[in-house]
This record gives structure tokens, C-alpha cells and sequence, in this order.
């Protein structure tokens, strides 16, 4: 077999979540002043929370604890909204089952913090199929550079081009390809369009009913 472990970004990767992302985001924004389409939110949507922020109001703008507030009072809302929806993507179940009975390694490698992460891993019960989780707490460089997925495969000891990512943002497989590693893209949120320029992408996909083990 071709790749010897599996690194999935979260949201919009293993659940169908960023639309309730970007409207927690927007009416956040919103408020804080920041006169944004839905459109143009989506586009700063990656990184750490304070990173977007950065990116939206300029550097300095908000103190360290202004920043840590924003982000939980985001997090709280976009939780609140999803939670009567969560469930995995369509054929992801079966699909982590099967990498697990063939011994493939897996990780979680998200730019969310861990309050998110658990509240996804642990409501639907898959934390078992992930021996590394990295969240945007273990790195200091945020996607698209490569340190959240190199180092989720230094932990696992598998050489990065063995490693084969799971992404549904640009900046994501961006990260993937500065780290050398393949990609498969989930169109959950961007069209085949938005990854042009990536050539890493062996595939896409809308959800894993028919993807077989690669």
C-alpha cells in the first residue's frame, strides 16, 4: 500500500460544519465592527482564530484576552448551532473502520482548538481511530504552512510522502503539498475549481461513500 497513514483536517473534512462556522463568524465580525460579505468571511476562514482576526482588524487590534473571549464566544455559538446536526460525512464511518482493520495510522491535524476537537471526536465517538491529534495549540505556524501535518507524521513515525491528507480548504492542501505530501480534497465547502493550483491532489471527493483504501 501506497501511504502508510492517514491525516485528516477536521472541519469540513470529517464533518459537513463549515457553513455553521462562517455564519458564527459573521454575525461575530459583524458585531465587532467588520463590514464583511458571507463570501468574504469564508475566505479568511483558516488559521487560528486569532490569526483571523489578525487578518480582519490588523495586528494589535484586540488585546491576548479580547482574542481568547472572541474565540470562545465564537466556538460556543457555532457548537450550539451544530450540535442538533452533527454527524459524520456521508460513508466516513465505514471508511475509518476499514483504514483501521488494515493497519493504517491515522491523525487529526486541525488548525481548531482542542475544545472544538473534543466536541466533535467525542460526541460521535471516532477518537479511537486516531492515534495523533494536533490541534492549533501544538504548532506556532498555522496551515498553509506544512508543521501541523509534519508534525502529526513525525509523531506517528511515518515518512511524510507516505502520508496522505484529507482537506477541504486551499490552504490546507497547501499545506500538504509545502509538507510533500498527496491530497484528497472534500468539496464540502469550495468547488473543484478553488484547488487549481495544487497539483498534489491525487482525487475528489463529496464524501467517502465510494473511496476505496489508497
Amino acid at each position: 500500500m501506497k501511504y502508510g497513514a492517514y491525516l485528516f483536517d477536521l472541519n469540513g473534512t470529517v464533518i459537513d460544519d463549515m457553513h455553521f462556522h462562517g455564519r458564527a463568524w459573521k454575525k461575530i465580525l459583524s458585531e465587532l465592527g467588520a463590514d464583511l460579505t458571507y463570501d468574504e468571511v469564508v475566505l479568511q476562514m483558516y488559521g487560528k482564530n486569532a490569526e483571523l482576526l489578525e487578518r480582519v482588524f490588523g495586528a494589535g487590534h484586540f488585546s491576548d484576552a479580547e482574542v481568547e473571549k472572541i474565540s470562545i464566544d465564537k466556538e460556543k455559538a457555532y457548537q450550539e448551532a451544530y450540535r442538533p446536526e452533527m454527524k459524520l460525512i456521508d460513508g466516513l464511518g465505514a471508511f475509518l473502520e476499514k483504514a483501521h482493520q488494515a493497519g493504517i495510522k491515522m491523525a487529526i491535524g486541525s488548525a481548531a482548538i482542542p475544545f472544538n476537537i473534543d466536541f466533535i471526536l467525542d460526541n460521535l465517538n471516532i477518537r479511537k481511530y486516531f492515534d495523533v491529534i494536533v490541534s492549533a495549540d501544538d504548532v506556532d505556524k498555522s496551515k498553509p504552512h506544512p508543521q501541523t501535518f509534519t508534525k502529526a507524521a513525525d509523531i506517528l513515525g511515518v515518512e511524510y510522502s507516505k502520508c496522505l491528507v484529507f482537506e477541504d480548504a486551499p490552504k490546507g492542501i497547501e499545506a500538504a503539498a509545502n509538507a510533500g505530501m498527496d491530497a484528497v480534497a472534500i468539496t464540502t465547502l469550495h468547488p473543484e475549481e478553488d484547488f487549481f493550483r495544487y497539483s498534489n491532489i491525487i482525487t475528489f471527493i463529496a464524501n467517502y461513500s465510494e473511496l476505496e483504501l489508497l
